[in-house]
């Protein structure tokens, strides 16, 4: 017997020493790495149901991708999946976007973003303060980095917490033009182990034990 489980993933690019972002909160540096031309975000958005982002990454998108001028650029990237936004600042919406502006406890907007998400995935865009909020209430299920040749030295952290290698473990590895792709089960997935968590991030699918009243 088996059932199919949703996931709530943090997918992002990060240097080599851990900054999503530069000290000036730039992304220049990761533009100007050559990713090779089987980009995997497409797949893996195909997947998404439902995603989150602090109010700095909305920020980010609103100034470089021109999405309040030009709001198909949105409609492009993310189509109609449902967004939720968590600041604590008035921002200014998207036209049309499916767009919504939250604060307080990750664990509500957690549940509404499952239903909203109708059995697919839940995608935590960043920032990783927000990221650790999801994982310190233990929604966090796997982190897929893609880890650019680029070291900052300083920048914006991809996740301040600490997790131990008991909350981690590396179920998949590849190379995609100058990126390191890295995948991690965390939490209760990595207690699975290395093997069977990479069949169940990879197939969404994990497999029962018989009842004993079967």
């Amino acid at each position: 017997m088996v059932f199919v489980v949703a996931m709530t993933q943090y997918y992002t690019a990060t240097s080599i020493d851990g900054f999503t972002a530069d000290a000036d909160e730039s992304l220049e540096w990761l533009f100007e790495v050559e990713e090779g031309i089987d980009n995997p975000f497409g797949a893996f958005f195909s997947n998404v149901g439902a995603f989150a982002m602090g109010a700095a990454t909305y920020e980010w998108v609103l100034r470089n991708d021109n999405v309040l001028d030009e709001p198909e650029n949105w409609h492009e990237m993310y189509g109609d999946v449902p967004c939720w936004v968590f600041t604590h600042r008035d921002l200014p919406l998207v036209p049309e976007a499916n767009i919504f502006m939250v604060s307080g406890d990750v664990r509500r907007v957690h549940e509404a973003m499952m239903v909203a998400a109708q059995g697919r995935n839940v995608w935590l865009a960043g920032g990783g303060d927000l990221v650790a909020e999801f994982a310190d209430a233990g929604l966090l299920d796997e982190i897929v980095l893609a880890v650019a040749p680029v070291m900052l030295g300083a920048g914006k952290p991809l996740l301040p917490r600490r997790l131990s290698g008991e909350q981690l473990a590396l179920t998949n590895v590849a190379q995609i033009g100058q990126f390191a792709y890295l995948s991690y089960a965390v939490g209760n997935m990595a207690k699975l182990g290395r093997h069977l968590a990479a069949d169940v991030l990879s197939h969404s699918v994990i497999p029962l034990a018989p009842s004993a009243t079967n």
